[in-house]
């Protein structure tokens, strides 16, 4: 890497004041953020509701921020919510190690068991639905059903910056040089229309990558984590399943989420058209009703190898 290279990181990426703790999500809504030690990492999570649990896993570089247009009109729905801060992200503890899908697929599971939660609906996107498939492949019993959404398991188009922040010397230089404007591009990229990111979501998603130890914590996840770990096993997930695409996901594309689909014996794929990767923060509202038409029907309807067929019957309850 050249000079002029470096030094346009380092003034592109110095760290601006980031919001103070009292405005971090959820302030402003009728949820509490709470804080619990699981599997020797504190997290930070939210709990609300009650009905069937519904657990909801944020992906790479996220946070419970992530799920702020969800958690409500589940919740009102009748169902228990619970949105969490996962390791190594958000405000959650970030050790050294614990980063590998094995781990993650044990931290969700010592939730559970820490919730007194004997199962739960898992509701993934991109990282965390390859955690929450691999939670239905290891313990099969404590999921009653999976919603996989823009989900990493089968690959991904790894952006170059990532590739680089593996490397030995040059990534943690990179990722100490983050900052606002780095967490914007970030963020846009996951959209298909840019301009639906406000200042107010670049704020909440830069707070805790502003955090000392958030680099180190990224590059262990970067290192350790197998975005394509499911290839091959797609077939032992047993459990009724939802997955969800925004048809312009320029990170994960979506022949790979039919792909999935089509691997899950008990699966129905659906697609929201007009939004990018973050679908749930895109376009929450088509989210919603297809994940709580799915919570309400689907769950106990879902035949098999709906992913080539005919999924209408599952969803033919009309909207509003």
């Amino acid at each position: 890497m050249n000079r002029l290279l470096v030094c346009g990181l380092a003034v592109a990426a110095c760290h601006a004041p980031t919001i103070p703790e009292a405005s971090r999500f959820p302030a402003g809504t009728r949820f509490t953020a709470r804080y619990l030690t699981v599997d020797g990492t504190t997290l930070r999570y939210i709990d609300a509701g009650h009905g069937t649990p519904v657990v909801f896993i944020h992906g790479l570089g996220a946070s419970m921020y992530a799920w702020r247009n969800n958690l409500e009109p589940v919740a009102a729905a009748g169902y228990r919510v619970i949105a969490f801060d996962n390791r190594g992200f958000g405000f959650s503890d970030k050790p050294a190690t614990g980063y590998d899908n094995a781990a993650y697929a044990r931290l969700t599971v010592a939730l559970l068991d820490s919730l007194h939660l004997p199962d739960a609906v898992l509701i993934g996107h991109s990282m965390g639905g390859a955690i929450a498939a691999e939670v239905a492949l290891a313990h099969p019993e404590r999921v009653r059903g999976l919603v996989l959404i823009g989900s990493a398991g089968l690959g991904a188009r790894e952006p170059r910056l990532f590739r680089v922040g593996r490397w030995p010397l040059l990534g943690p230089l990179l990722f100490a040089l983050r900052g606002r404007g780095f967490t914007e591009r970030m963020l846009k990229a996951t959209y298909a229309d840019p301009g639906k990111v406000s200042a107010a979501d670049v704020d909440q998603y830069y707070a805790p990558v502003a955090e000392p130890e958030y680099g180190r914590a990224l590059r262990a996840v970067l290192r350790a984590f197998r975005f394509d770990a499911l290839a091959g096993r797609l077939d032992h997930i047993a459990v009724p399943t939802l997955v969800l695409w925004g048809e312009a996901d320029r990170l994960i594309p979506i022949t790979l989420g039919r792909a999935l689909a089509a691997g899950i014996p008990r699966a129905a794929f659906l697609s929201v058209p007009q939004a990018g990767h973050s679908v749930q923060e895109e376009a929450p509202d088509e989210v919603n009703r297809l994940v709580i038409e799915f919570l309400k029907n689907g769950l106990a309807r879902t035949p098999g190898d709906l992913a080539l067929g005919d999924w209408t019957s599952i969803f033919s309850q009309p909207s509003g």
